[in-house]
């Protein structure tokens, strides 16, 4: 028998030896997989916290339950939670109760002010409206910890946008999130696809299949609707994801306007504004069944009060964010305003690339208020406008939703030193800065 046989032979009767051995192994691994999948399966929160609608006073914390719940938030001003308080979702008059996803409203909080947390779920069988009990309790051991918006809080955001459910890309962009550590992300929009269900919705938001499950647990978010965010049963409604606004932040007159927001971090202003849908209300494909031409007319009334608040007006810089982009230098891009159908055999798209509509409603408000950037998104390629044409702010138009490729993904990060404020475009593949970008702060009137 030569070598090579020998040690052939040699190893199969090893690994025959070894069979036995093996296959218990196998079992008691598999018997450990199955009892980790029964816990996990029995659990009742099934998500870390979410925190959203960043704000001087109030904030906004979700996260996924298994099973039909009442949850509720311990807040302190303390890290050993020895003042806590407990507000449980659904406000006023009767607690929430649903087996999806738990919001609870913070209000009452200090501007520029660290808080830390915990989250807990009350299970319950639920019969009728004379039959209902408490029948367990859950809650996450972790304390985490967020810090409020206004004037003495950090001038430092993220913007990252058009992550359309795409998860390698997802979990390279909240890496690079935590690495930055900003004040504040706005989510500029398609962060969905097309959801039908409210399951699609608290995958993407509060459960993504990536290995840092509680990327927003601590890092609060913005989010400015894309056109995409209102497509599919679901995303009619996905307020029950990501809530609105709190009430107390708007006025009766904008009820509707939940998704807007006008926030002071630190030297920065921050709006955010909703470009709605791509296509024209007219166009067949949508029945008649939307209505972005009043929204947006209703965002301009908005945004003129906005503008002229204090904290925003006294802001040494202000920057708007919105989906698709308002302006473009190129006479082949369609600007949305093509009627009855979005089709013009001027344009290369039978949707908008850029939302003149908005541009000439919001523009003069914004240059009137020496608005310096404008961050948008949509058309998945990385672009950089300088101010022209009576357009006095420039603006950045993020990248697209992969790694690689020409519609590759970007973090955009603005942060105020040396008395400017620096933004810098990271592209996501390799971590390299795109471009660095410089502001000066507005003129006082």
């Amino acid at each position: 028998m030569n070598r090579r046989d020998f040690l052939k032979s040699t190893a199969a009767l090893a690994a025959a030896a070894a069979l036995p051995k093996v296959a218990k192994a196998n079992e008691a691994l598999e018997a450990i997989g199955a009892a980790a999948e029964d816990e996990d399966a029995g659990r009742l929160i099934v998500s870390a916290p979410m925190l959203q609608n960043y704000a001087e006073t109030s904030m906004g914390i979700a996260f996924a339950v298994s099973d039909m719940a009442n949850g509720y938030v311990r807040y302190s001003t303390r890290p050993d939670m020895s003042d806590a308080v407990t507000v449980k979702c659904g406000g006023f008059r009767v607690t929430d109760m649903n087996e999806h996803v738990m919001l609870v409203r913070l209000t009452g909080l200090k501007p520029a002010t660290k808080y830390w947390y915990t989250i807990g779920a009350d299970r319950i069988a639920y019969k009728g409206g004379y039959d209902m009990k408490i029948t367990g309790n859950e809650e996450d051991p972790r304390i985490y910890s967020f810090t409020t918006a206004g004037k003495a809080a950090r001038s430092h955001f993220c913007v990252i946008n058009d992550t359309h459910a795409r998860w390698e890309t997802f979990g390279a962009a909240t890496d690079k999130l935590a690495a930055l550590a900003p004040a504040c992300v706005i989510w500029n929009g398609d962060a969905t696809n097309v959801e039908e269900s409210i399951d699609s919705q608290v995958e993407i938001f509060l459960a993504p299949p990536i290995e840092r499950k509680d990327y927003a647990a601590e890092i609060p978010y913005l989010f400015s609707c894309g056109n995409h965010d209102s497509r599919g049963l679901a995303n009619r409604h996905l307020e029950r994801v990501w809530m609105y606004r709190q009430p107390e932040e708007r006025q009766s007159r904008d009820w509707d306007l939940g998704r807007n927001f006008a926030v002071r971090m630190g030297d920065i202003a921050m709006i955010g504004l909703d470009t709605a849908e791509d296509k024209q209300d007219s166009n067949p494909i949508f029945a008649g069944l939307f209505n972005s031409a009043a929204y947006r007319e209703a965002q301009t009334v908005w945004l003129k009060d906005a503008l002229q608040q204090e904290e925003i007006a006294s802001a040494p810089y202000l920057v708007a964010f919105c989906h698709i982009p308002l302006f473009d230098p190129r006479p082949d891009q369609n600007p949305g305003d093509v009627v009855p159908d979005d089709k013009d055999p001027r344009y290369r798209t039978d949707f908008a690339n850029w939302q003149r509509t908005c541009a000439n409603m919001w523009s003069p408000l914004l240059s009137e208020a020496r608005c310096q950037l404008v961050v948008c998104a949509h058309q998945h390629r990385y672009r950089f406008d300088v101010p022209d044409n009576g357009r006095s702010w420039a603006q950045i138009v993020g990248g697209g939703p992969s790694l690689k490729g020409r519609d590759f993904a970007t973090v955009i990060e603005g942060k105020v030193r040396d008395g400017k404020l620096a933004v810098q475009v990271h592209r996501l593949e390799d971590g390299q800065i795109l471009d660095s970008i410089f502001f000066a702060p507005r003129r006082k009137l």
